[in-house]
């Protein structure tokens, strides 16, 4: 079995990680850290979500960063607020041993000017969303002339939401950038395009388990239901699942909000966060979600963006998503860092159908459980 070591990471960073319990690579990260380290190249990853992408491009750009030179050298883009939050700890995580090095983590909802300020001290690494780092670049409130590597985490996810205007933009102003490396779980058609457009030719391509989009370690469990039922079919699973805790997602934030209601009248711990909160509501409630004083998250599949929680147990499919990948991040909540998890669809007889086109694109197996 491969070590960080025979990787070529060195020793004050396995330090680090071995306190973060990170002991062996993951695929991805076996296959990509060798490259990344070897040489500057642009690369393309495909790789599901909870498979250590982050310590897969994090742990390289560590590396080739000086940090006796007091400028930014990297940028990272992430599509939400909290993986930006949840990369720059990562990252400062890792460096507990190493010679300090600074990352800053910029993003939308949050009072520009703090950001601007915070940015005047020395900075290595920015960790952004594409909006908020190009109102920073209009306002001349941050310097890009000196990155070397840029790195697109979640590519899939800052398209679904709207951003690639932002991403050509921020590309063609770093087009003279050695590394640029872009992960994502699923290639489709937009990405491609910006990998055409923005990436050289001959950039590495690293697919890891192409069939098996979504991880392997969750077992995928369907109920057929009346839709006037669907509320107790999840009461009675959740109470199966005594403490164990998990996220419910709908198609929408009316559903969102009933389902909350509903579930909270029945005197379950849950919350609900959908695009129609105020940020700070949305923080509210992802703390509460994170100290585990709540057990369950209601989620649009936007809202859900970014959200990594350790140790989530299963997510339910209260409504079906209306697109493939969807479904993959989805899932991808949990069985993160090797553990297993549940992935509990609660259908009616005419979503059967949907449910095997999924089975098909996904290569995966649905289990019937009653």
């Amino acid at each position: 079995m491969t070590t960080f070591k025979e990787l070529g990471i060195n020793q004050n960073l396995i330090k680090g990680l071995s306190e973060l319990k990170i002991i062996t690579p993951s695929r991805i990260q076996s296959e990509v850290i060798p490259i990344l380290l070897a040489h500057d190249t642009d690369l393309v990853g495909q790789a599901q979500t909870g498979t250590g992408k982050t310590a897969a491009y994090g742990l390289p750009l560590l590396e080739k960063v000086d940090p006796s030179k007091k400028v930014i050298q990297a940028l990272i883009l992430c599509p939400t607020r909290e993986l930006g939050q949840q990369v720059a700890k990562q990252l400062f995580k890792f460096t507990k041993y190493t010679e300090k090095i600074f990352t800053e983590a910029v993003y939308g909802g949050a009072q520009i000017d703090r950001q601007i300020a915070a940015l005047q001290r020395p900075t290595h690494i920015l960790v952004a969303t594409p909006g908020r780092l190009i109102d920073l670049v209009k306002k001349k409130a941050v310097d890009l002339s000196h990155v070397k590597t840029v790195v697109l985490d979640e590519a899939d996810e800052m398209l679904s939401m709207g951003f690639k205007k932002e991403l050509d933009q921020i590309l063609e102003f770093l087009s003279g950038a050695k590394n640029k490396w872009l992960f994502s779980a699923t290639m489709p058609h937009e990405i491609r395009q910006i990998v055409n457009q923005h990436m050289s030719p001959d950039a590495h391509r690293i697919e890891v388990n192409k069939k098996e989009v979504v991880n392997k370690n969750i077992d995928h469990l369907f109920v057929i239901t009346q839709e006037a039922d669907k509320l107790q079919v999840l009461l009675e699973f959740i109470k199966s699942q005594k403490d164990n805790r998990g996220v419910i997602f709908c198609k929408t934030k009316a559903a969102t909000k009933t389902l909350a209601k509903q579930l909270i009248a029945k005197n379950v711990s849950a919350d609900a966060i959908h695009g129609d909160l105020l940020q700070k509501e949305r923080d509210k409630v992802m703390r509460a979600f994170k100290n585990e004083s709540l057990q369950l998250l209601i989620a649009t599949d936007l809202a859900a963006r970014g959200i990594d929680i350790a140790d989530l147990s299963f997510v339910v499919h209260y409504q079906l998503p209306d697109k493939d990948e969807y479904y993959t991040h989805r899932s991808g909540r949990t069985a993160r860092a090797g553990k297993n998890g549940v992935s509990l669809a609660i259908i009616t007889t005419p979503e059967v159908k949907q449910l095997r086109y999924l089975e098909k694109a996904l290569h995966l197996s649905f289990k019937q459980v009653r």
